[in-house]
């Protein structure tokens, strides 16, 4: 079975957390239609239409009732499961570790690039880096990389005109 891997191959593996209070809240909300851990014939129902005869698809979900019902249900009526759970520490270590490439590439640029056209190059290079940063970051989701890159891209020089407008309007160079 493979494990989960980050951005930079690094493993991170967690345990699934099921959000039981959510769970309990989307019941209320929804009169129980999402949230049935004592009903065993819906559960058996998922089973026998996933292709195990009747009996068995029954037998299935009671034992695995017997054992954990939320989850079961979780896992196959709502389709929560520990891939589709949410995992803090990989997020913030894969957002650290993009943090620093996208600081790191600006920066090169500081010592490359001759005094004249420091500010412009920083500028075009930071735009640039942000677009190859938000297509890797499309492409690793499965997304299309050229909206990522549009996307980025618009909002990271919307970022630096606003910046820059500012800092006139006070009267600093930014």
């Amino acid at each position: 079975e493979s494990q989960p891997r980050g951005m930079l191959g690094m493993m991170f593996a967690q345990p699934a957390e099921i959000d039981e209070p959510g769970l309990r809240r989307i019941a209320e909300q929804t009169g129980g239609r999402y949230y049935r851990a004592r009903d065993t014939r819906e559960l058996a129902g998922i089973y026998a239409g996933r292709g195990l005869e009747p009996e068995l698809a029954r037998k299935v979900a009671l034992q695995l009732m017997e054992k954990d019902a939320l989850g079961a249900h979780a896992r196959d009526e709502l389709g929560i499961s520990e891939i589709s759970t949410a995992r803090p520490v990989q997020a913030a270590l894969t957002s650290a570790a993009t943090f620093a490439a996208g600081a790191a590439l600006p920066l090169a640029v500081v010592l490359l690039a001759p005094d004249a056209a420091l500010i412009p190059a920083v500028a075009l290079a930071s735009l640039l880096f942000l677009a190859l940063l938000g297509a890797i970051g499309a492409r690793a989701g499965g997304a299309p990389a050229l909206p990522a890159m549009l996307r980025v891209g618009f909002w990271g020089a919307l970022a630096m005109a606003l910046t820059a407008g500012i800092g006139a309007l006070v009267g600093t160079a930014v």
